[in-house]
């Protein structure tokens, strides 16, 4: 089986090498999208051992990650993991995704922050909850930690999405790919990973207000074609099946 992990990549030279040097524990191949850094991130991933695609001006984390994805399938990749640079996942959960991914190779899997809640901040905990609520509910399925940028990506999965539209290139993106993802049959399954900020890391770059926001916004539109989607609603609360 042939898995690439793709990592983007901003202004993270200070936790990038220690995270490639990990991941490559689990997985040989690590990719990293460098999303026009003003600092050595793309020579610390280089000499950890990546291969470095360059973004010659900032693009935003979904155009780093769909750059990521589709080199990843041009190296015959069977799936993509995708993890954050900045020390809030650890990968040394990258087995557990690799567990469920070998008994439902068909599902989108989510490495989501379930344990010990408490330790993120209350407005993202806040935002998470509402970017779940309305991503469930559009994607027709109950979905938990919607945000979480630790996943796997089947490529059969990948090979279907459609192109990437400007508006979508940044935290709105991985949302919408859940979205995509259910309305094709690749329901998301879970794993349960703990909740890390480290007290040294760096300010995260998702705004809890402006990008939810511009995540709800997406998802009312998505809603608005889908007639409000009831049955999406009522699936996405558990009181109607899935199938």
């Amino acid at each position: 089986m042939s898995i690439a992990v793709v990592i983007p990549a901003y202004n993270e030279a200070a936790t990038l090498a220690n995270i490639i040097g990990r991941a490559r524990q689990h997985i040989a191949t690590v990719i990293v999208v460098d999303d026009g850094s003003d600092d050595d991130t793309a020579d610390q991933a280089e000499a950890a051992g990546a291969w470095v695609l360059r973004q010659p001006v900032n693009q935003g984390k979904g155009a780093a990650l769909w750059r990521g994805m589709q080199e990843a399938l041009t190296r015959g990749a069977n799936a993509v993991i995708t993890l954050d640079a900045d020390g809030q996942h650890c990968p040394e959960d990258i087995p557990k995704l690799l567990e469920v991914h070998g008994r439902q190779p068909h599902c989108l899997v989510i490495a989501a922050r379930l344990e010990h809640r408490d330790r993120a901040p209350p407005l993202r905990r806040f935002a998470n909850g509402m970017a779940d609520f309305w991503v469930s509910w559009a994607a027709g399925c109950p979905i938990r930690d919607t945000q979480s940028g630790f996943r796997l990506y089947p490529a059969a999965l990948l090979r279907k999405l459609p192109p990437l539209e400007n508006q979508r290139r940044g935290f709105v993106f991985e949302s919408e790919l859940l979205i995509h993802a259910a309305h094709r049959g690749h329901y998301p399954a879970m794993v349960k990973i703990a909740t890390l900020y480290p007290p040294q890391g760096r300010p995260s770059h998702y705004r809890p207000w402006r990008d939810t926001l511009r995540i709800v916004a997406m998802v009312a539109w998505e809603l608005i074609k889908q007639g409000l989607y009831p049955l999406g609603l009522l699936r996405s609360l558990g009181l109607w099946p899935l199938h």
